[in-house]
């Protein structure tokens, strides 16, 4: 069964909170609330979260000085981050946002089919991402165990085989998503996201060619997948 990814909505407002609630709720995730900047960042210390949506406007801590203390932690330094303001203030508070780590700004209102799906990329490359990790576990324990399952060779031609069928299914999602964002001019951002999850993908397709039978001899080595 597939994890929810999770999504934080930080607004120090309940009816904004709600709002972004009924908008996102299509999406089927979970979505998380926090009321300041100080709650956004207690919740970052223990969940990982796909995206956050973060209000510019709050007392004490503002959503840029949140979105500071995220991209110092190393933990949480690459969740994207897209914030929401009801003001403008021109070119140069819109660079700021942009320059405290956001991969977006949108002004309020916004149109919620446009937020959704800004938000539905990052989830689907997250969940990506979370499926690469798993498949980078498991073929690291097969080359720390040299190639060979514990029951023999024949658990080991089935454990790739398996490896192989599931990154294969990542693969073609990969693909595909790479292709929608193509087509819909999606934010730099996203696809950079998406092309650095494809380089991690072709490493890890490698890796486990070279396990097959008759791949030689050489020694293997999968690095740790982030």
């Amino acid at each position: 069964m597939v994890q929810k990814a999770k999504i934080l909505l930080v607004d120090d407002r309940p009816e904004n909170l709600l709002a972004l609630e009924a908008i996102l709720s299509a999406l089927d995730q979970t979505l998380v609330r926090a009321s300041s900047g100080e709650e956004a960042l207690k919740a970052l210390l223990t969940d990982d979260f796909a995206v956050i949506l973060l209000d510019v406007q709050m007392p004490g801590m503002d959503g840029f000085e949140t979105a500071a203390h995220i991209k110092r932690r190393e933990r949480t330094r690459d969740i994207p981050i897209i914030f929401l303001t009801a003001i403008n203030h021109g070119p140069h508070h819109t660079f700021r946002g942009y320059a405290a780590g956001a991969v977006d700004y949108i002004s309020k209102p916004f149109d919620p089919w446009v937020l959704r799906a800004k938000v539905s990329v990052f989830v689907e490359l997250y969940m990506k991402n979370c499926q690469l990790r798993e498949q980078a576990a498991l073929l690291r324990l097969q080359l720390e165990g040299g190639g060979k399952a514990v029951g023999g060779a024949k658990e080991s031609a089935g454990l790739l085989a398996e490896l192989s069928a599931r990154l294969a299914a990542v693969e073609e999602q990969a693909e595909a998503l790479s292709k929608q964002l193509d087509d819909e001019s999606a934010d730099a951002a996203a696809v950079a996201t998406a092309a650095h999850l494809e380089r991690k993908l072709t490493g890890l397709r490698r890796a486990l060619d070279a396990l097959e039978p008759g791949a030689g001899s050489g020694t293997t080595s999968v690095s740790s997948q982030n």
